[in-house]
């Protein structure tokens, strides 16, 4: 039930956070895009609308100069000279246009400008009147200036069809790059303002919703971490409120399972004890007699180690029912933590003598060090790692186990050379009742979930892991001088 609570959570954290950046990555990234089309568009659009109004405007007062000219002046150059002169000193744009008269060798002859008189444009409009007969437009950049321009020639054309020059009506875009810049900016700005509305509205969107999915997750976390019973507080009338009312009843079910669970187990482990002790009890006294024979004593050693067996199973259950139900006890001594180990390494080694384990211990402390902690509890860790390192790293045929300090903690080491753990159940090995998948030994599967229970009261850590070079290695982190703190266990300190 813890399992499927805790993965739960974690999908349920990753989920609100995913939510949280999709969210604001899709709608500000949409809006966005949105904004930079709509400005590329206007700008176009803006800027072909400016663009043809000039060029309609020029190309207008072009083929009205030009009919003007075809229909009333003479047939001779100079006919044509005079009347271009007297039109450009009328001209009454000449403050915004230019106007140029051309010859046909593309040579400016009289302009409202009189700086360019003389000079040749050589620009794709002249070329294009002289070469079609043809009014052309060109936009570019003035050679002497550099200014942006717009060009419109229109050829002067005789009665009988021949060119005589060109007229030519140039503006600057000065001006109109300017209004199309002011205009593309006043866009920009009212982009900006739906941008930051769009941002704003998702601040409303996430703070009335995104921020209490995060602040459910906090808590279905904490009852994946065994807060199981915990309520939160349903503030909400929507989708959410529905969500948060089946996260409370779950809950409370689980509690309520836990509850009946480790009532059950309690109650079990207690019935088993009595007969336990008395049937250990009379198998040992049976061993002394001397009226059984060899079968008869053998099997009665059989049944004492199973009696023993179950009566570890039975301790390692009370042992976790103790600690959910907050009556675990810790007695808070200054220990010799090293003195310790090497009492659960004697204690276990004529087991290790009998399956013919090689046994290595590597001291590495610079003196006697002392840790406050509760010497028996801390003797149990020992011993039930060893007991694991021999039953399933038996095959190895070696254990090592290594002391010694890493800046201000104890660290120990338990390796065994067996198979090792398959890499997809090692973060499930400390979950109480999980036995690997593979494993052919029996036992409650709750020893490894106990051990950690009793390292992390001590402010310490346990770590479990395949070895680099095969094996499974236990490491745990014990710290010097901070004291135990617990809230489910009860700390006595001598």
């Amino acid at each position: 039930m813890h399992f499927v609570v805790e993965k739960f959570a974690e999908f349920y954290a990753n989920f609100t956070r995913g939510l949280r950046r999709r969210w604001l990555r899709g709608t500000v990234f949409i809006a966005l895009l949105a904004v930079v089309l709509v400005i590329a568009l206007f700008s176009v659009v803006i800027y072909s609308y400016y663009f043809a109004t000039i060029r309609t405007g020029l190309e207008a007062k072009a083929r009205t100069a030009t009919d003007f000219f075809a229909n009333y002046v003479g047939r001779s150059y100079d006919d044509y000279y005079e009347s271009a002169f007297r039109y450009a000193e009328t001209f009454g744009e000449a403050n915004r246009i230019e106007m140029q008269f051309l010859n046909s060798d593309g040579s400016i002859m009289i302009s409202t400008m009189a700086m360019t008189s003389g000079t040749s444009p050589g620009s794709p409009d002249v070329l294009e009147a002289l070469d079609t007969g043809r009014i052309s437009t060109w936009v570019g950049r003035r050679a002497t200036t550099g200014e942006r321009i717009m060009a419109v020639s229109a050829p002067m054309i005789y009665a009988d069809g021949g060119i005589i020059g060109v007229m030519r009506f140039v503006t600057s875009l000065r001006l109109v790059d300017r209004q199309v810049a002011f205009n593309i900016l006043g866009v920009i700005g009212v982009g900006a303002v739906l941008l930051t509305m769009v941002y704003l509205l998702n601040l409303v969107f996430i703070r009335f919703v995104i921020t209490p999915v995060s602040e459910i997750t906090k808590m279905s976390k904490r009852i994946a971490e065994g807060s199981y019973g915990i309520q939160i507080n349903n503030e909400y009338r929507d989708e959410i409120g529905d969500m948060v009312e089946s996260i409370n009843e779950m809950s409370l079910k689980i509690a309520q399972t836990e509850k009946i669970q480790s009532e059950f187990i309690s109650s079990i482990s207690h019935e088993l004890r009595t007969p336990l002790t008395a049937i250990t009890g009379w198998g040992e006294t049976l061993t002394y007699s001397d009226d059984l024979d060899e079968d008869s004593k053998r099997g009665i050693e059989i049944i004492l180690k199973e009696a023993r067996r179950l009566t570890k199973m039975v301790e390692e259950l009370l042992e976790f029912t103790m600690i959910a139900d907050g009556r675990f006890t810790l007695n808070i001594a200054q220990i010799d933590i090293a003195a310790e180990l090497e009492d659960a390494i004697y204690t276990f080694s004529e087991l290790l003598h009998r399956d013919e384990l090689e046994f290595d211990y590597h001291f590495d402390l610079p003196d006697i060090i002392f840790i406050p902690g509760d010497a028996n509890r801390l003797k149990q860790v020992f011993l039930n790692l060893f007991d694991n390192a021999v039953k399933y790293g038996r095959d190895g045929k070696r254990i090592d186990v290594y002391i010694g300090m890493i800046e201000e903690d104890i660290v120990i080491t338990i390796r065994d050379f067996g198979h090792g753990v398959a890499e997809d159940e090692l973060e499930n090995l400390k979950m109480k009742f999980y036995k690997g998948s593979n494993s052919k030994e029996r036992g409650s599967g709750i020893g490894l979930a106990v051990c950690e229970e009793i390292i992390k009261y001590h402010g310490g850590t346990l770590d479990l892991a395949n070895a680099v070079d095969g094996g499974f290695l236990v490491t745990i982190v014990l710290p010097i001088s901070d004291s135990p703190s617990t809230p489910y266990a009860k700390i006595i300190t001598d």
